[in-house]
């Protein structure tokens, strides 16, 4: 059987990073590698790389799109469905579509891969030349996820559709430790707080944070069946096989990190998060036994503790999960391009999501966080 097409095909390590910068190991060589070398984003799974790579003077990579040719719109977090749907009633194929992000990762980042010393322009040509492959292919649209703030201008600025969403972020003020935390919440909240770490820390399992190389191979396959466990119950699909965590623990080191509990030095539920320059990223969670409270204290608290610890700015806890909110993590938006040929196709998503927006935008304006007011 032939190798899977990669998308780090046409790069090596060093040229890749290059324009993916440090600041955020989703983007990094190593995760998409391990995405693919574990068998997780290939073909036979509905991901097809076609990576853009536009050359600099010097023949280096000025920017890369890491971008795919989807037929589904599974492992996406950005949910279309329905705009399926309504083009395939309307007599158009769907899919396959083109699709700009990380499989399987609703965490906000680059999307357009630009080294720093690229050539003016180089955000807009290769917007460019996703527009240019999706007219190419006559493909119904093309989609780019969790934008961040520089990429997103770049597709407005060329009439894409706009899309906001919203996840939990926990952004520190600089808290010395977990206390300085609490004395900010309102009362009844700390009070809640503090209940439900004692509980979890009361339930007999032992709680460690490991980071890089203290996470051996037994615990990645005892975690591959926490993230089947959970898979199971939620959605009833694993997208991660299971080589995959082994292989980019290997490529991203330090940068991995598992907050556990154990019996007898076996994993009975864990959450993994990565650290990047200026956040810790909250990714998957998975567990055994359900433990009052233990998915909070894995998934949060523990997390907090880490930020606190050692100065990280902001934690982001992943998609959904209203539950957040009453634990310091408040409503930040995200965003997703759209990039849709057909003129009729594209009015109606663009009034689709100018509602949408609106009545996501209204729900934040009256969130009702955890903080105590100024001065109270």
């Amino acid at each position: 059987m032939p190798a899977p097409v990669r998308i780090t095909a046409q790069l090596d390590n060093a040229a890749w990073d290059a324009c993916a910068g440090d600041a955020n190991p989703f983007v990094s060589y190593g995760f998409f590698d391990a995405l693919e070398a574990s068998g997780s984003a290939v073909p036979a799974a509905g991901w097809t790389p076609q990576p853009i790579v536009i050359n600099g003077p010097d023949g280096k990579p000025d920017g890369i799109a890491p971008l795919y040719l989807k037929a589904h719109s599974y492992g996406e977090y950005v949910f279309d469905h329905a705009w399926a749907q309504a083009w395939q009633r309307a007599g158009g194929r769907y899919y396959p579509k083109l699709f700009v992000g990380v499989p399987f990762t609703p965490v906000p980042g680059p999307r357009l891969l630009v080294r720093p010393a690229a050539a003016a322009g180089t955000r807009d040509r290769l917007v460019a030349a996703i527009e240019d492959a999706t007219r190419a292919g006559r493909y119904s649209s093309a989609h780019v996820t969790f934008l961040e703030e520089a990429d997103r201008a770049a597709f407005e600025a060329r009439g894409w559709v706009l899309r906001a969403g919203y996840q939990f972020h926990f952004h520190n003020p600089g808290f010395p430790d977990f206390e300085a935390f609490l004395a900010t919440l309102q009362s009844h909240r700390r009070k809640d707080i503090r209940r439900e770490r004692r509980l979890a820390q009361a339930s007999g399992l032992a709680l460690h944070t490991r980071i890089g190389a203290d996470i051996t191979p037994r615990d990645w396959a005892e975690f591959h069946k926490l993230y089947l466990a959970n898979s199971d119950r939620k959605w009833g699909q694993a997208y991660l096989t299971p080589t995959f965590f082994q292989k980019m623990a290997d490529a991203l080191g330090d940068a991995v990190i598992l907050t556990t509990a154990e019996d007898g030095g076996h994993l009975v539920a864990a959450a993994l998060h990565l650290r990047g320059k200026d956040a810790l990223y909250g990714r998957n969670w998975g567990a055994l036994r359900q433990v009052p409270f233990l998915h909070f204290e894995l998934c949060y608290y523990m997390a907090l503790d880490l930020a606190f610890r050692e100065g990280i700015g902001r934690v982001e806890a992943g998609a959904q999960g209203e539950h957040k909110l009453q634990r310091g993590y408040l409503p930040n938006l995200t965003w997703s391009a759209h990039y849709l040929p057909d003129p009729g196709f594209k009015r109606a998503v663009e009034a689709f999501c100018t509602d949408e927006r609106t009545q996501l935008e209204l729900g934040i304006e009256h969130v009702d966080g955890p903080f105590r007011a100024p001065g109270a």
